[in-house]
């Protein structure tokens, strides 16, 4: 059984930061991709920021030069640090992996809620 298990939420002020970490662990073999999505209140789930099993990202235009994704492949972990935060950005966040086995697996979520 697979389990990602995200931290590093909570509350912050505008213009603060947070990082948030996700772990996998169980039968999860050849990732191919790790990354972060996010549900606000009344809106659809959004990507966030990937990056693939050679280091190339891709970000939301909303969070570019604002966040950084990365990630550590034996460990099967990706952080988000999230600097410059915005209240817009408050959202439940949402550790996802692809594998390269066709399989997507997601956490159970983490709250950031960034005040004004």
């Amino acid at each position: 059984q697979v389990q990602l298990v995200e931290s590093g939420g909570g509350l912050v002020q505008a213009g603060g930061s947070l990082r948030l970490s996700c772990a996998a662990s169980g039968s999860i073999f050849s990732i191919n991709t790790m990354g972060w999505y996010r549900q606000a209140p009344g809106k659809q789930r959004e990507m966030v920021a990937l990056i693939g099993s050679g280091g190339s990202t891709n970000y939301a235009d909303s969070v570019k030069g604002r966040f950084t994704i990365s990630r550590d492949g034996a460990k099967k972990t990706t952080d988000l640090q999230m600097n410059s935060l915005k209240p817009e950005d408050t959202a439940v966040y949402y550790c996802y992996i692809y594998s390269n086995y066709g399989r997507s697996y997601w956490g159970q979520g983490t709250q950031v809620t960034v005040s004004p």
